[in-house]
């Protein structure tokens, strides 16, 4: 039986807005829009291996918040720091650099900034080095995940703030969870659903774990399944069904999945996504959340619901 597949139109096409900038990266937020970070040239690696992290020239950024129907704009003027991840804090914007540096006692780059809609500076804050994902739910509760350096530590932390491998802090950057469930060496995929549901999946056991309870009286209850892929970047779901990146060798192919009454997932089939061409993404972006994917190819953005997969599937 031939593996099921979906075409994807694109609901936006950003080319009006890319003239003289790059695209950083592709996120969506807890709202549902998509929100694109872009910089006008992007900063040389230091030897040509390491990233940046403050910048010795000032750099411009512009923030893209796209629906279907429209395309707001925010261009972030005059910036020394290296940004990779955009999502909505409330009603500003938060910016976070996925490296940051220790100095010595009380010296060290503060990472994240949050801005206003019209990019001026409100605060800037502390969530340490080695950031693999970053998502902020709608009462802007930001969580961050770490990849293996963040974990056992570089650029001078020898006590890194990632340790835990993931972590959720408040608006301010104050912490609120700190991961002791699972032993997290690099958390290669994060998915947060709302202030009560957060996903993530890890290296070396690749679980998946669940946290449900966080900020209530109680202290937080973290369930975990064995998805059996190895290396997946991401995934979404609606708590039963599963969407996951493919894995090892295998990125930006799709796998399906769904919870077994045994309480383990399926084996899972495998699920071929075309675009408006018929032809398979190629090297595209892509970020899960909540029960949605989001894909961009060159300057279109796509993305499919569960809902619309299991059209498909079942």
């Amino acid at each position: 039986m031939p593996d099921p597949k979906l075409t994807l139109l694109p609901f936006a096409d950003i080319s009006g807005y890319t003239e003289g900038f790059d695209i950083v990266s592709v996120q969506l937020g807890h709202d549902g829009l998509a929100y694109i970070l872009l910089i006008n040239q992007v900063p040389e690696r230091k030897r040509g291996m390491f990233v940046q992290t403050k910048l010795n020239e000032p750099y411009t950024y512009k923030v893209l918040i796209v629906s279907e129907q429209h395309v707001e704009e925010i261009v972030i003027w005059g910036q020394h720091y290296h940004y990779h991840y955009v999502q909505p804090l409330q009603n500003h914007l938060l910016l976070v650099g996925a490296r940051c540096t220790y100095y010595g006692k009380d010296q060290f780059d503060l990472n994240a900034k949050v801005c206003d809609m019209e990019g001026t500076t409100i605060r800037e804050f502390l969530l340490g080095d080695g950031i693999e994902s970053v998502q902020v739910t709608k009462h802007g509760t930001i969580w961050t995940s770490y990849f293996d350096e963040g974990v056992f530590g570089n650029n001078g932390w020898e006590q890194p703030v990632g340790e835990s491998g993931l972590l959720a802090w408040d608006a301010y950057g104050n912490v609120l969870y700190k991961n002791t469930a699972a032993d997290i060496a690099d958390c290669y995929a994060l998915n947060v659903i709302n202030e009560q549901e957060v996903w993530f999946y890890y290296y070396t056991d690749f679980e998946l774990g669940c946290i449900s309870g966080v900020g209530g009286t109680v202290p937080p209850q973290v369930t975990f399944l064995k998805p059996n892929i190895s290396g997946s970047s991401g995934f979404c779901t609606d708590g039963y069904h599963f969407l996951f990146d493919a894995g090892y060798g295998k990125h930006g192919t799709f796998v399906f999945k769904k919870i077994q009454q045994t309480g383990s997932l399926t084996k899972g089939a495998k699920i071929v996504l075309l675009n408006e061409e018929n032809r398979s993404f190629q090297q595209a972006r892509q970020d899960f959340r909540q029960d949605r994917l989001l894909l961009s190819e060159g300057n279109s953005l796509y993305q499919v619901t569960m809902e619309e997969l299991l059209s498909v599937i079942e």
